[in-house]
């Protein structure tokens, strides 16, 4: 493998490694789902091996995310990695199967927290509450949106933020135009 292609791939290992840690797998216990060793995905953690394609799409099926947010590395210059996500190169995240297309803007899941780009399609709703282990922050930047925080409900519009932690949620946007808003997620989800 040529140096520049090592150092594309260098924050996929830390990511794995957010990832796996998010979700409360052990080294052994993700190696285990994968039908690999330990040695092997530390390795791919600390970014001393490559992962094939079909070991990443594995990887991505057993976390759970999209494949193609373990490839948005690749995109970003050596001297931008880490600092910058440019707008064109955002990763894709989640399955966008509710209407719902979310892009990271963090440039990595190593922080404490993770940024989200998140645009909610006309008429588009979750289909069941959710909860997990987070706070999470949001800011309307246009658009409306219907949440529901516990048995709360909130009509929000550009400019409103609002905020939970741990509660079931949901959201929904029954309005004619698209609603993007910023959402921050503590500890990173994806």
């Amino acid at each position: 493998m040529h140096q520049s292609d090592i150092k594309r791939m260098q924050s996929l290992g830390a990511d794995l490694r957010a990832l796996r840690k998010a979700r409360g797998l052990t080294l052994a216990g993700l190696a285990g789902r994968l039908g690999r060793s330990v040695g092997w995905l530390s390795q791919v953690e600390r970014d001393l091996s490559e992962p094939s394609i079909s070991d990443l799409r594995q990887v991505a099926e057993v976390l759970g995310v999209p494949m193609s947010l373990l490839f948005g590395h690749a995109s970003a210059p050596a001297e931008e990695q880490g600092y910058v996500v440019r707008e064109g190169a955002r990763r894709p995240m989640g399955s966008g199967e509710e209407g719902l297309i979310e892009e990271l803007l963090s440039p990595d899941l190593t922080d404490e927290f993770e940024v989200i780009h998140s645009t909610f399609g006309p008429g588009s709703q979750m289909q069941r509450p959710a909860q997990r282990p987070t706070q999470e922050v949001g800011y309307i930047v246009s658009g409306w949106l219907d949440l529901k925080i516990g048995e709360r409900r909130f009509t929000l519009g550009p400019g409103d933020s609002f905020r939970f932690r741990g509660e079931p949620y949901c959201w929904a946007n029954p309005y004619d135009e698209p609603c993007v808003a910023i959402w921050v997620i503590a500890p990173p989800v994806y």
